[in-house]
Parts: C-alpha cells; sequence; structure tokens
C-alpha cells in the first residue's frame, strides 16, 4: 500500500511540474508563428502568466494587414486532460458589422481527453446565446442557437431546424 502511495504522489508532482513549468508564453508565440504563415497577425498589450493559465489583455487581430477584431481579454487554462478557453468582449471592426454581429460579450472554448475529437463552444453576445462543437475527425462544425436575438445580419447563413436557428459548415 506504501508503494501504490509513493507512486501516486509521484504522478502527482510529475504532473503539477509539468504544468507549473509549462512554457507558456513560448508556446503562445509559436502559435503566432504559426498564424503568421496564415497572414494572421495578434497584437496584445500584455502577457500573463500563471500556474495553470495564461492570459493576454487587449489584443488586436490582423488579417492581411487589416485589422479584424479588437479583444479584451483572452485566457487558456489548462490541466492537459481538460482545457477551457475563455475570451472576453469581442468587438469586430466597424467595416465586418455588416456581414456579423459586431459585439461577443464571452466566447468559451473547451476540450477534453474524454472526447479528444470535439471541441465544445459556447457564446454569448448581442445575437443572443449559442452553443456548439466542432467535430475535428469528420472537420464539421455545428451550432445551435438557443437563445436569438439580433441575427438578422447573420440570418441569411443560418438553416431552421426543429430546435431553432443552426449554422453548420464543413472546414
Amino acid at each position: 500500500m506504501q508503494m501504490v502511495k509513493k507512486i501516486l504522489l509521484t504522478l502527482f508532482l510529475l504532473w503539477f511540474a509539468l504544468l507549473a513549468f509549462m512554457p507558456k508564453q513560448e508556446m503562445y508565440y509559436a502559435l503566432e508563428k504559426a498564424l503568421a504563415e496564415q497572414e494572421i497577425e495578434i497584437n496584445e498589450q500584455s502577457i500573463e502568466e500563471g500556474w495553470f493559465s495564461l492570459s493576454i489583455r487587449d489584443a488586436s487581430v490582423y488579417g492581411k494587414g487589416i485589422k479584424i477584431a479588437g479583444i479584451e481579454k483572452f485566457t487558456c487554462h489548462t490541466l492537459l486532460f481538460y482545457t477551457k478557453i475563455e475570451i472576453d468582449s469581442v468587438v469586430l471592426d466597424d467595416s465586418l458589422k455588416a456581414m456579423l454581429p459586431q459585439t461577443t460579450d464571452k466566447v468559451l472554448l473547451t476540450y477534453s481527453l474524454l472526447s479528444p475529437l470535439t471541441v465544445w463552444i459556447h457564446a454569448e453576445g448581442v445575437f443572443g446565446t449559442l452553443e456548439g462543437s466542432a467535430d475535428l475527425k469528420e472537420r464539421k462544425l455545428h451550432i445551435d442557437f438557443t437563445e436569438v436575438k439580433e441575427i438578422g445580419t447573420i440570418r441569411s447563413e443560418l438553416k431552421k431546424g426543429e430546435r431553432g436557428w443552426y449554422y453548420e459548415k464543413s472546414f
């Protein structure tokens, strides 16, 4: 029994040390480099690293040199087997407001090893509330609008189903 306790304690300490000393900022810079190859740039005001998280404040997102959106706060929490990304206050550029809702209050992306091929999506904004998932195996995005407010700008992209409006796209 003592041996089992020692093994479990060692595994827990290794897991904790891996998370605590993981180079989170370097991983973010690697992501920036990968996005730069797609001509997407992120200019952030500050980066804060925590024990299990990385927070980015006041970020501007540019695509091909044109400002697309501003993000107040982006936080990534990870426990290796469970990762949660929270994005607060996304404001799209004025040039895009004819195509998409201009503000999104909160976006929550969740990934778990229990379902390794699915990323769960939750968002709230002027459009209402949406729930959805991205299936990485079938490369399919499905979003259900659970509470609809102002979807006039994106209504042409949505389909009407039994449970309300939804959006589906292959990627």
